[in-house]
């Protein structure tokens, strides 16, 4: 494990007032003091009209955003402005091991690429293997979150379903230092697993800043009747079943 001497993340008596899932609006979306939903786009409408048809139900036409956690409140944002970018993740990383949080980073124009992309295609499915099969998770991006709920339970609650897991791009070293850091938080760990989230955060990024990837989110979104979710299980080498 990497150790700097430098102590440059909040104290674990401070990290333990982080809540592992932000609060949310009756057990749904996550939400902040005012907020307001974000109005459906016409392929939105269209996914919502045309999914039931192949066993989905029941989709969001967008959500509120998230209440931010500041970065200040995990990290010595001033001390970090000393550092290199490679000692900045590197401690960053170390951070969050073992601490039922999810700790990345990514470059700048990556980040700039995935958030130029999610802009017109906010949602996805991701099926996660476990045991023998997989589990389908749906995602909904508004940046710079990412949220996460099983499929089952947005069909059931729709918007009211509860997060399992959100995710955090934090950007203000983005210009200093071409890092953004990354926090996913697990907001119900009988539902999935720290290592499950880790393998989620890295398939989501993939899918929309890999090309032939992100064909799949802009199919889902924009050309609905044509999305076939076995082309998803294909391109993560996945049985159809």
């Amino acid at each position: 494990m990497r150790r700097l001497p430098l102590q440059l993340l909040r104290s674990a008596a401070a990290a333990a007032s982080s809540v592992r899932g932000p609060a949310t609006n009756g057990g749904g979306w996550i939400v902040p003091p005012a907020p307001h939903p974000v109005a459906p786009t016409a392929a939105e409408a269209d996914l919502a009209r045309r999914l039931p048809r192949r066993g989905y139900s029941k989709f969001a036409s967008g959500f509120t955003p998230l209440q931010r956690k500041p970065l200040e409140s995990i990290l010595d944002v001033e001390r970090a402005k000393g550092l290199s970018p490679e000692h900045l993740v590197a401690a960053w990383d170390d951070y969050h091991l073992g601490r039922g949080h999810i700790g990345a980073s990514m470059k700048a124009k990556l980040y700039h690429l995935l958030e130029q992309r999610s802009d017109t295609c906010r949602h996805f499915v991701i099926p996660l293997w476990r045991g023998s099969g997989y589990i389908t998770m749906f995602m909904q991006v508004q940046m710079p979150y990412m949220i996460f709920t099983g499929l089952e339970d947005y069909k059931a609650r729709g918007t009211q379903a509860s997060p399992y897991y959100t995710i955090t791009h934090y950007t203000e070293f983005a210009e200093t230092k071409d890092t953004v850091l990354i926090r996913g938080d697990v907001v119900f760990t009988s539902k999935l697993t720290d290592e499950e989230a880790k393998v989620l955060l890295e398939t989501a990024h993939s899918f929309y800043l890999n090309d032939m990837r992100y064909r799949l989110v802009e199919g889902f979104n924009k050309e609905t009747h044509e999305f076939e979710f076995k082309d998803v299980l294909q391109a993560l080498d996945m049985p159809t079943m």
